[in-house]
């Protein structure tokens, strides 16, 4: 019955959760909130007062009240952990673009509900549905209490790999319409944010904190080799530090991009003739296990009465 009721609890505690999280996304799509995120992860930041006074609108009671406690409560757990594993998933998590509006802390108590919900589950499945000795169910429970800690690691992977591609599909559009303003006149940092007022995106999300990091006081270098170092991946990379470059030797912005573009453009037809050329290799197996042996029911179904009546007549 304890085991019942703890299950009853942990997965109450997740659906929880889970609904909060979707709140927090849906609460932190503006730029404002991508701010105030930057500031509460940079408390010493002199402008914090300030743009949070700015931006100040009347808290929902869930703000105020329900959301700080699970924070907090969210953050007693993960204090729990080394501050080695906590700047690991701080780089992470930015990697990851926050999804959730999850913090460090918050991920590592949230690591731990899940090891919790593993555990219940283990010792309710072996102990209480299959019968078993309760060895066997202490020792499942712990495999699968380590199994829970390291599952949220797996979705945290699976959504930076996510976020990484979704930048790489809207980076070559994104730099046409960059290319187009830049060469009409504009500066880069007015571009990128003409393009952030078009699309809403990861990479206009990347293109927003860029623009409110230098407006916090840091230079373009110092914002834009952060960005590179945040997402991780080659492309934007490249871009990044072609723009780099060419702002410190003086050399026109325009017609870097318009290469970059260019470039890109190429990148992009090449992948897709990568995975034009994969697509056979994957239709093997679908082919193998699901249409032929329906190709062959159909085919051979018929005879295979008249086979046995042969066969059973001769024997």
């Amino acid at each position: 019955m304890s085991f019942s009721l703890l299950l009853g609890f942990a997965v109450g505690l997740s659906v929880l959760f889970f609904w909060i999280g979707r709140r927090m996304a849906r609460a932190g799509s503006s730029v404002s909130d991508q701010v105030t995120r930057y500031l509460e992860e940079n408390p010493d930041s002199l402008l914090q007062g300030s743009a949070l006074v700015a931006g100040a609108r009347e808290p929902t009671f869930f703000e105020r009240v329900v959301g700080p406690s699970l924070r907090s409560a969210l953050n007693r757990l993960g204090s729990l952990t080394p501050s080695r594993n906590v700047e690991t998933i701080v780089k992470k998590l930015d990697t990851a673009g926050h999804p959730l509006g999850l913090t460090a802390l918050n991920f590592l108590g949230l690591k731990f509900i899940s090891a919790i919900v593993g555990m219940a589950v283990g010792a309710l499945l072996f102990m209480g549905l299959l019968r078993q000795n309760i060895t066997y169910g202490v020792l499942f429970a712990i495999v699968f209490g380590i199994l829970g800690f390291y599952l949220p690691n797996l979705w945290l992977n699976s959504a930076i790999r996510r976020r990484q591609r979704a930048i790489v599909r809207a980076l070559p559009d994104a730099l046409d319409m960059i290319v187009v303003c830049t060469e009409a006149g504009q500066s880069f940092d007015q571009a990128i944010r003409r393009v952030s007022e078009h699309w809403h995106n990861p990479l206009t999300d990347e293109f927003n904190r860029i623009l409110a990091e230098i407006a916090f006081g840091r230079t373009r270098h110092e914002a834009l080799s952060a960005t590179a170092e945040r997402i991780h991946q080659a492309e934007m990379s490249n871009l990044l530090a072609a723009i780099i470059q060419a702002d410190v030797l003086g050399v026109s912005i325009g017609k870097v991009l318009r290469v970059q573009a260019d470039q890109l453009r190429t990148v992009r037809r090449q992948r897709a003739e990568e995975l034009a050329r994969q697509a056979a290799l994957k239709m093997l197996f679908p082919l193998v296990f699901m249409i032929f042996p329906a190709m062959f029911a159909v085919l051979l179904g018929p005879a295979i009465p008249l086979l046995m009546s042969v066969f059973g007549g001769g024997g």
